[in-house]
């Protein structure tokens, strides 16, 4: 018999996991809160714009390449892929600025431009860095993380020093480069895994190589047509979506959810994937005793930022912008210990500018500029439109001063995000943008389990479950989930 499936939640987890439920031959229905599909990932036009609403930055491009593949297609065949160059700039101070290449050779001279042998040894830190990020990628993350006992045949266990496990991203980078620009370079992607550098095992050094080496690379049209290409694959499969279908809650017997009440009706399925926010789904949706945690256990988290957003249309172009701007000239570890040690609204804030308009002219209207504006935050701080007004003129002043322009009065659209509607947007536990922190005490089985142990037929997959936050791990998280379903109903075919 036909085995059913129920994925609630239409972001990369979710369409993942929807794909490789149906190739195994499961009915799958897919049940989107929302008006739209994609999860954090959606876009919305407004003025003759288009923006990506979440994720921008387009790292790991295997992961993308194997996804599509596992379905008999490639990328190609749904976006054109460009790769940037220069990837971004980071205007580390208020006079200077470092313009990372593409190629390795100029970002070798770079380095080596900042610091006297800095060149060879950027060569050796990515050979490093390479070889945590096929572990992590092709082995480490590919587990369910049920237990520790899967790892103990696994390379982690045998290469426990050489992957750093033990050590700080903070003291490995140290190790090898004394300049403070290039430390504080291949320090930024850790600011969003959600602890200070000292506390992020070095490990994560696997994502220095995915940039500097993989590359940053854009979809054109915006990284929705990622979630375009995962659909249309799911619709090929015979999956069926499903939108403003709100879980309410679950009707469960004998250990085993029957169906979801949902604001569309009730669905039944043999098989529940829950992709949305697991603390809601876990502490709002299942009956109390059913709950895999209690309160003071996700309380205990340790969460990865929130953020504060800015949608902007100009009707002008801004000359001395790139497609990605990171402006670290505020003091970097102030910022993160304002995010992760005492929470608050930052002093002297670092921050991220977008501009896809400088790549694809299809996201604004022509003379126009599309620019996203990014500030990591705490989550769970207040949040009201008067703390967002005073942050975004912090950050339009800072962006005017770089670029000599006077822009503020050349908005023709404006829209904010933060906190408070990550909370209604998605039901983000505490308002977090990007999941659970990546920390030592939070890796592999210690992470919340991707398989209730309450419910036979509930699984999780996304960004606070197995293996963590970002797009290419919530791709991979889908997958995961599907094949441990699998294994338990079906003899499993992915991979």
């Amino acid at each position: 018999m036909e085995k059913t499936a129920c994925v609630i939640g239409s972001g990369f987890a979710g369409l993942s996991a929807a794909c490789y439920l149906a190739k195994e031959g499961y009915a799958v229905t897919v049940l989107e809160k929302n008006a739209t599909f994609g999860g954090r990932a959606r876009q919305f036009r407004a003025s003759g714009f288009s923006f990506d609403m979440g994720p921008s930055w387009y790292w790991m491009p295997d992961v993308f390449d194997r996804f599509f593949e596992n379905f008999g297609y490639k990328v190609s065949d749904f976006y054109k892929l460009v790769r940037l160059d220069p990837s971004y700039t980071v205007h580390v101070d208020e006079k200077k600025e470092m313009i990372i290449p593409a190629k390795m050779e100029k970002l070798m001279a770079l380095f080596e431009s900042y610091e006297k042998g800095a060149a060879k040894k950027l060569k050796l830190f990515l050979e490093d860095a390479q070889y945590k990020y096929e572990v992590g990628i092709n082995e480490f993350v590919q587990k369910p993380a049920h237990g520790f006992l899967e790892f103990v045949d696994f390379k982690v266990a045998k290469s426990v020093f050489k992957l750093n496990l033990f050590t700080s991203i903070s003291n490995h980078i140290r190790q090898y480069f004394k300049n403070p620009h290039l430390i504080k370079l291949l320090e930024f992607p850790v600011l969003f895994l959600g602890a200070m550098p000292s506390d992020i095992p070095a490990l994560y050094s696997l994502m220095n190589y995915a940039d500097m080496s993989l590359g940053t690379w854009y979809p054109m049209g915006g990284m929705t047509k990622i979630i375009e290409g995962m659909i249309e694959v799911a619709k090929k499969l015979g999956v069926k979506f499903v939108s403003h279908a709100e879980v309410f809650d679950a009707n469960v017997d004998r250990g085993k959810i029957e169906s979801l009440r949902t604001s569309k009706g009730d669905f039944e399925a043999d098989i529940y994937i829950n992709t949305a926010d697991y603390q809601y789904f876990d502490q709002n949706i299942l009956p109390k005793e059913y709950r895999q945690y209690d309160k003071k256990y996700w309380n205990n988290r340790v969460l990865a930022p929130s953020s504060l957003l800015f949608y902007l249309g100009f009707d002008c172009k801004i000359d001395k912008l790139k497609h990605h701007n990171l402006f670290f000239d505020g003091d970097f570890d102030t910022h993160a210990s304002q995010i992760y040690e005492t929470p608050k609204w930052p002093s002297d804030p670092l921050f991220y500018v977008c501009c896809p308009s400088k790549t694809d002219v299809s996201v604004a209207p022509e003379g126009c500029e599309n620019v996203f504006l990014l500030m990591p935050i705490a989550p769970d701080i207040k949040d009201n439109d008067e703390l967002r007004e005073e942050y975004f003129d912090v950050m339009i002043d800072r962006l005017e001063k770089k670029t000599g322009q006077k822009l503020k009065g050349n908005i023709i659209y404006k829209r904010s995000f933060a906190v408070n509607d990550f909370k209604s947007e998605y039901y983000s536990f505490k308002g977090n943008a990007y999941g659970l922190a990546n920390t030592l005490k939070q890796t592999g089985p210690l992470k919340p389990k991707m398989k209730s142990t309450k419910l036979s037929n509930l699984y999780h997959a996304g960004q606070l479950t197995t293996p963590g936050p970002g797009v290419p791990p919530s791709i991979i998280s889908g997958e995961v989930a599907a094949r441990e379903i699998c294994k338990n109903y079906f003899e499993p075919q992915i991979l």
